[in-house]
């Protein structure tokens, strides 16, 4: 009972962060994962208009990101997040838009984003589903 009450207070204040932080998308989601946002591709695109201090994160392959990618996105393949993220990511309260090909890898990378320790992430699914301007 008491982990479950630790859990819940850490899961509020989680949530009270990313609040404050301003990097939260708007209107009806989907289900929120523990410590992370989930945003559909039109409130992604809305938070790179309009929140300047958003980095784009792809988390697919070398190969994948050199066929097409998100304008202004920063490579990290999920496979090395883990190990780089501090390295590419230094400040873990900016506001991170994460994505992939269909979306799981993006769910992974964001899960491994808030173990190190990251305030400010968003998940928006998988470059199939993003319907913008994508560059090579």
């Amino acid at each position: 009972m008491k982990k479950l009450l630790e859990f819940l207070l850490f899961a509020g204040l989680m949530g009270a962060a990313i609040l404050a932080a301003g990097c939260v998308p708007s209107g009806d989601e989907g289900a929120d994962e523990p410590g992370y946002r989930r945003a559909t591709p039109e409130e992604a695109k809305e938070l790179m208009d309009t929140e300047k201090d958003c980095v784009i994160l792809d988390v697919r392959s070398d190969e994948e990101y050199a066929k097409g990618h998100i304008p202004k996105a920063v490579l990290l393949p999920h496979t090395e997040v883990s190990s780089r993220a501090e390295e590419v990511l230094p400040d873990k309260d900016r506001c991170i838009l994460i994505y992939c090909r269909s979306g799981n890898r993006s769910k992974l990378a964001a899960a491994d984003l808030v173990a190190l320790g990251y305030t400010n992430v968003v998940e928006f699914g998988g470059i199939q589903s993003w319907p913008y301007e994508v560059e090579e």
